[in-house]
């Protein structure tokens, strides 16, 4: 075989393989710049202002020991889609602060303004969330929760919002209610 003919052939190998290499490492860029862009707790989510399509906050904690939660995001009953970003911090004295960050699957799982919970009427929503984030060895990225937000209305202040966990996460399972949490649910 003559040089130039190799030497042809050589490079068009190199190329390609260069090429290989770049498209993985984009590829593999993009999926850890995905995974860094959450970070456990609610340090990155903010107390939305106004009203929120949805979103909920359920107070600081009291002391250095306490839970909170909050979120927020968009809906659409038409269509029956949801999405939003909520997270949910425990501290307990002497131990480190047990955070998850979640966003919301796109379906919304269920949904009613002729709720009754706490013995007040109000909007209901059900959905289901998936931890993004986690500084809980037992909760790990990709578990699967539900949560349940109501909002009462006609002046009374007896909203909550309640997480749900599999077992390997129960220690997320929590009930925010009371006149410190305040929820925005959509009405139909």
């Amino acid at each position: 075989m003559n040089a130039a003919p190799r030497r042809i052939a050589h490079h068009r190998g190199w190329t390609a393989g260069a090429v290989l290499l770049l498209a993985l490492l984009a590829v593999l860029s993009g999926a850890t710049g995905r995974a860094a862009a959450f970070t456990p707790g609610c340090g990155g989510i903010p107390i939305v202002p106004g009203i929120p399509p949805w979103g909920f906050h359920t107070g600081p904690p009291l002391g250095s020991s306490g839970s909170f939660a909050r979120g927020h995001g968009d809906i659409d009953l038409g269509a029956n889609t949801v999405a939003g970003i909520l997270c949910q911090e425990q501290r307990t004295a002497g131990r480190p602060t047990r955070a998850i960050t979640m966003t919301v699957r796109r379906h919304l799982d269920y949904h009613s303004h002729y709720a009754t919970m706490w013995g007040f009427p109000g909007n209901v929503m059900k959905i289901h969330v998936v931890v993004q984030a986690s500084s809980d060895p037992g909760c790990t990225v990709g578990t699967v929760g539900r949560a349940t937000l109501f909002a009462s209305y006609n002046g009374v202040r007896s909203d909550s919002v309640q997480f749900f966990f599999p077992a390997q996460c129960k220690d997320q399972d929590h009930l925010y209610h009371g006149t410190a949490v305040n929820n925005q649910v959509p009405p139909l």
